[in-house]
């Protein structure tokens, strides 16, 4: 008689992308005990941008002007043309210098990138060439989830699935994975306003209106827990009787949770809806509209990306600071990023300033500076926010990068991560640091690193090839 096996990481996802984590149950085998650092971080932001940077002034990477990486010392470092903007926020900043994408020269081009970085896979050879791991950011989620705590992790996306993919969740967009086998690429939430009924409506009430769009939520999320719970009840048929009396617990605290649906999130000084801000104007399906080589145009919802995007990053703030979530993705776009830049007065896209059109380096470093800019927002915003004797960045951290580094070439050597926070002991320094990694580093290492500042004390993630030992010095 064969044995059901469940494994430990396993979860229920229902109807809405609620995911629902499980309680640990004998038919996952031997229960480990996690050894948790002694002051673990407490939270996880990714903040993805495309294209890379701008190191190089030509397409063969053979004159170098680097325009991205600080000068000055480690300690002392001097932010260059692109890393501009962040001037403000450098003493909150490491900049990992020398870091080789791991999955480099797995699949496709850019694809590898975007699907590698947080899971340090390479794409498969199966259907929609995905990676058979969890990213990162859903480990973290897992590990939140068996300390007791309820939230999921809450991605978003600006302008997302432009292209080839035509607005739909393919290798070329996806970086979030879930415990789900080998393809469970994660969909972002693109629409900003329905991100703000469903998180932050019940905060500001402050009309018939408003008031009437919280109950509709609430008894979507109620639905949403019935249809779970089916899941739950088939699953039970299938456990030993220790095992289904864990679940009749877990399916208590669930039950405890629809009930506290409609007030699960209470206004304070540090938790507030943040302004619903008009987006009349920005279609975030219009990438099924898209034309592979870019030549489709939607100039209103282009034009609209700034004010969308600061949007998104005071909702993925407060989400935060409110405690809905602990771990959250912010994507600019995707790997093909043919939009248009309006305010930035360039009227072709990305992926056309990176190689369609011939590489243009100025044209990507003014990109570039762009999200540089928008990045030191993210950060000085979320040091603003009180959590009691410290802020919401200092419990936090945050990880800034993109699929490749040189844009023509595709190359992903020395790419172009960011950290910030002082979450588990990250270790800005006074100024900020520059640290300038020996060779053979990789994505994978840095993403071990990070799940060691966590509590989280593995030594590889993903493809073991890819792994060559933690990255010392991050709280140096």
């Amino acid at each position: 008689m064969t044995t059901f096996r469940l494994s430990r990481r396993a979860i229920l996802r229902g109807a809405g992308g609620i995911a629902i984590a499980l309680p640990w149950l004998e038919a996952m085998g031997v229960e480990k005990v996690a050894h948790a650092a002694s002051a673990p971080a407490k939270r996880f932001i990714t903040v993805w941008q495309p294209g890379g940077t701008v190191t190089f002034k030509d397409a063969n990477a053979t004159q170098p002007n680097d325009r991205f990486w600080p000068t000055g010392t480690e300690t002392a470092p001097v932010m260059n043309e692109i890393t501009a903007g962040l001037a403000p926020v450098q003493s909150k900043l490491i900049f990992c210098n020398g870091l080789k994408m791991g999955p480099a020269g797995s699949g496709e081009q850019h694809q590898e990138g975007i699907v590698g970085m947080l899971t340090g896979g390479k794409q498969s050879s199966g259907a929609g060439s995905y990676p058979k791991y969890a990213s990162i950011d859903q480990i973290l989620r897992q590990r939140f989830n068996d300390a007791g705590y309820t939230g999921s992790s809450i991605e978003m996306a600006v302008r997302w699935a432009t292209g080839k993919s035509q607005g739909r969740l393919s290798p070329i967009n996806a970086l979030n994975f879930e415990f789900a086998g080998t393809h469970a690429p994660m969909p972002p939430q693109i629409d900003p306003q329905d991100i703000w009924k469903t998180y932050f409506v019940s905060l500001a009430p402050s009309s018939a209106a408003a008031t009437g769009t919280q109950d509709l939520v609430t008894a979507r999320k109620k639905s949403i827990l019935d249809f779970v719970d089916k899941r739950y009840s088939a699953l039970s048929s299938r456990l030993g009787t220790a095992d289904k009396a864990k679940l009749d617990a877990h399916l208590t605290k669930l039950r405890e949770l629809e009930m506290s649906l409609s007030s699960v999130v209470t206004a304070t000084t540090t938790c507030k809806a943040p302004a619903q801000v008009s987006t009349a104007g920005y279609n975030p399906k219009t990438g099924l509209q898209s034309a592979g080589d870019g030549s489709t145009l939607d100039l209103g919802t282009d034009g609209m990306i700034p004010t969308v995007g600061k949007f998104m990053m005071d909702m993925m703030i407060m989400a935060h600071a409110c405690d809905i979530t602990r771990v959250g993705t912010l994507q600019w776009s995707d790997t093909e990023a043919k939009h248009t830049f309006p305010w930035l007065k360039l009227a072709n896209h990305h992926h056309f300033y990176q190689h369609d059109g011939g590489f243009q380096p100025n044209q990507c470093a003014q990109i570039g500076t762009w999200y540089c800019q928008q990045h030191a927002y993210l950060v000085s915003e979320m040091d603003k926010v009180d959590m009691g004797g410290h802020t919401l960045l200092d419990e936090s951290v945050v990880l800034f990068g993109s699929e490749l580094a040189h844009p023509p070439l595709h190359t992903k050597n020395n790419m172009p991560f960011i950290l910030a926070g002082k979450g588990g002991g990250l270790n800005p320094g006074t100024n900020g640091r520059h640290i300038k990694f020996a060779s053979g580093g990789t994505s994978n290492d840095l993403m071990v690193a990070i799940l060691n500042l966590f509590g989280d004390t593995r030594t590889t993630i993903g493809d073991a090839e890819f792994n060559h030992g933690k990255l010392s010095g991050l709280t140096g």
